[in-house]
């Protein structure tokens, strides 16, 4: 056994790096065990025969000053791209500006279609649906069930795995918010100083040139030129307590070298929840495994297809409202920067969002690339036959899942970590099954730090809660509240136990202004 008393990190993505930083920051010894071979958890870069992928696209902007500090701290401004904020949805072939263009709208749907809606429309306040409780009521009633179903049914059954009905309607609520047709004509008509309460989307973002990754690896890095260690190919196998003195005090991991325990003074743990009540010993009493157990996760998938850049679009991605294939988003990798792709070639990345154990998750790569391939030719985003080459990138539980239950079992894990075990700290998104953006991830990890090096006592688990989108700016003066809020619905707990409820973590389901990305 390890008798050197570190501060133990269980994973080396953004909340698991920037605990291990800010703690070295403060004196504090720390170790970094990894189960991966790379480091930055879902915000890691992919490379592969020297092409670049972003899983899930990862925008670096934030309302938190002391985490853009950090991002250039990390990173030299010359490392840095500034890029342009685009994305657009596919509708019947076309694609249609986000937000809400009115001469595009008009021009993508014709007269008749636009009629059509406005009619729809109409018909729906005179006569609005009897049950809003649900996402497919609440919205069709201020949208009418004509553009509900162009721009809001398709594309969030296919992310969310389930009937819109199923959905509740306190998430729409919170994403479109006050926004009805009538409000959203008024928006893309009137000029911006005569309209109230006008939000929108940030124009422009920071991104790595070398992608996400860049900045993780930088960090670790970092880590280990302080003198802290992050060992990568190291599974946490255990984490041991003693009940007499509610502590923890040691870490067993398994991994490339070999089973080994590590003694622990603190234990900074950004492993799904679920995972680290699981490796508990003595194990957690039954009520809070069975808490644990009940907490459910989302994978999905990218499938990167090489093409020429004459197919290339500007947007960063594009949402496909197209029930015919069964992808869900297209990012462009080139896009979000040059040096992602190769000079005379781009790389559109096709997601798919899935679970671990079904079919889409087991079928083989090359069937995978092949299906994409067919998917991007049917949609008519490249010619036959210019897909060059493939690449399949699986993220496992790569986002949280809200059923109806999750909160009353984050509530009895958490309780009773800190009662129990009170220098265990869950940190981030999977530490915390909560929909933390990158930023606010790094966030509960400063605090926890501050809190393990210098005796204070920030509430983590306040951070992003129910505030507002994180990349919505407001019109009004004074407005600076910050946060992200909740980015996904409450889904049907039979559903999440079924494997039916599908998250890709990018706030499906929202056209027009009501924000889709």
């Amino acid at each position: 056994m390890d008798e050197q008393r570190d501060t133990v990190v269980i994973g080396a993505g953004p909340a698991g790096l920037t605990a291990a930083y800010e703690l070295l920051r403060r004196h504090v010894p720390v170790r970094v065990f990894e189960a991966d071979d790379v480091v930055g958890g879902i915000s890691r870069t992919v490379e592969r025969d020297g092409w670049r992928f972003d899983i899930g696209g990862h925008r670096f902007f934030t309302k938190v000053s002391r985490v853009e500090e950090f991002w250039h701290e990390i990173l030299p401004g010359e490392d840095f791209l500034l890029r342009p904020r685009m994305s657009r949805i596919y509708y019947r072939g076309a694609l249609f500006d986000y937000p809400l263009n009115a001469s595009n709208a008009l021009r993508n749907l014709g007269l008749r279609e636009a009629a059509l809606c406005l009619g729809s429309y109409a018909r729906a306040r005179l006569r609005p649906p009897k049950d809003q409780s649900h996402f497919e009521g609440w919205v069709s009633a201020r949208f009418g069930w004509r553009l509900y179903s162009m721009f809001f049914k398709t594309y969030t059954e296919k992310v969310w795995g389930m009937p819109a009905d199923q959905l509740q309607a306190d998430w729409a609520a919170q994403r479109i918010k006050n926004l009805s047709l009538a409000k959203a004509i008024r928006n893309a008509l009137l000029p911006r100083r005569n309209r109230g309460d006008v939000t929108s989307l940030i124009e422009e973002f920071q991104y790595p040139k070398l992608g996400p990754g860049m900045m993780w690896e930088r960090c670790a890095q970092e880590v280990r030129r302080r003198g802290g260690r992050v060992e990568l190919r190291s599974w946490v196998t255990a984490v041991h307590r003693d009940p007499q003195r509610r502590r923890a005090v040691a870490v067993s991991v398994d991994g490339v070298g070999g089973q080994r325990t590590a003694t622990a003074a603190h234990v900074v743990s950004s492993m799904p929840i679920s995972e680290l009540v699981a490796v508990l010993s003595p194990p957690a009493p039954p009520e809070v495994r069975a808490a644990a157990a009940g907490l459910r996760y989302r994978d999905f998938l990218t499938v990167a297809l090489v093409v020429p850049a004459e197919f290339s679009f500007p947007d960063n991605w594009i949402y496909v409202h197209d029930p015919g294939v069964r992808v869900g988003r297209i990012q462009n990798f080139g896009s979000w920067s040059p040096h992602l792709v190769k000079d005379g070639r781009t790389c559109l990345g096709l997601e798919y969002f899935v679970f671990e154990d079904d079919e889409t998750w087991r079928t083989p790569d090359a069937e995978l690339v092949a299906t994409a391939t067919a998917e991007l030719e049917r949609l008519g985003l490249v010619r036959s036959g210019v897909v060059e080459r493939g690449y399949v990138v699986r993220m496992p539980k790569a986002y949280p899942v809200y059923d109806e239950h999750y909160q009353r079992n984050v509530d009895v894990v958490r309780h009773w970590l800190a009662r129990e075990v009170p220098n265990v700290h869950p940190v981030g998104r999977n530490g915390m099954h909560r929909y933390n953006n990158q930023d606010h991830s790094m966030l509960t990890a400063m605090l926890t730090a501050e809190n393990i090096a210098c005796g204070t006592r920030h509430d983590v688990w306040s951070v992003n809660v129910e505030q507002d989108y994180h990349e919505e700016s407001s019109g009004r003066d004074g407005d600076n509240r910050q946060g992200t809020g909740r980015d996904a619905p409450i889904v049907p707990a039979r559903l999440a136990a079924a494997g039916a409820v599908p998250d890709d973590g990018t706030r499906p389901g929202r056209p027009v202004q009501a924000r889709l990305g």
